[in-house]
């Protein structure tokens, strides 16, 4: 019978252990299972943290490898011009000479529209639409160095769509009038 027990307490021990945890379960422990990387978990030894470390694993989504670096044929970026008080380092990046070293690279004003790129593959496809708002002048031209494709190198073309009505350059809240 004490066999049976140890037995039985052994499996049931291994199963916990090799168990992935659900969403609500990770939350239940301070953990976001949709956003922990398995590297991260890794780092808990560093701050004296191994006691939650087997259960930061069993929350943890792997890793991307960043070998294949993903690149795209075409980028969007859209804003609101009402937006530029809110997030004046958009407003830096596109009033500055940076968006001209992507000619692949358009900057679309869209009313009411927080900050988002949208990348396309070749064929004009959205691929991926990531929200920028919380990106700095600098994170964003490494983005687009990083993910946007090299096809014209040595043009300095980029295009700007604006509303149909047209804005005044200094008057860049006049989205906002009644």
């Amino acid at each position: 019978m004490l066999r049976f027990v140890v037995f039985l307490v052994l499996t049931l021990s291994c199963q916990l252990i090799q168990a992935e945890m659900t969403t609500a379960d990770c939350r239940e422990l301070g953990f976001i299972k949709a956003q922990l990387m398995c590297s991260s978990c890794d780092k808990l030894d560093d701050f004296g943290l191994e006691t939650i470390k087997p259960h930061c694993k069993q929350c943890c989504t792997l890793d991307q490898q960043p070998a294949a670096q993903r690149t795209y044929a075409k980028a969007i970026l859209e804003v609101c011009t009402c937006k530029f008080r809110a997030y004046p380092q958009i407003q830096a990046f596109i009033q500055s000479g940076r968006p001209a070293k992507f000619p692949n690279l358009q900057i679309k004003y869209v009313r009411g529209l927080d900050p988002v790129v949208k990348l396309l593959d070749a064929s004009g496809k959205v691929q991926e639409t990531l929200s920028i708002t919380k990106w700095n002048t600098d994170t964003v031209e490494e983005f687009f160095e990083t993910h946007l494709a090299k096809d014209g190198v040595g043009k300095s073309s980029y295009s700007v769509v604006e509303d149909a009505e047209g804005d005044d350059e200094e008057d860049y809240l006049r989205t906002n009038r009644i």
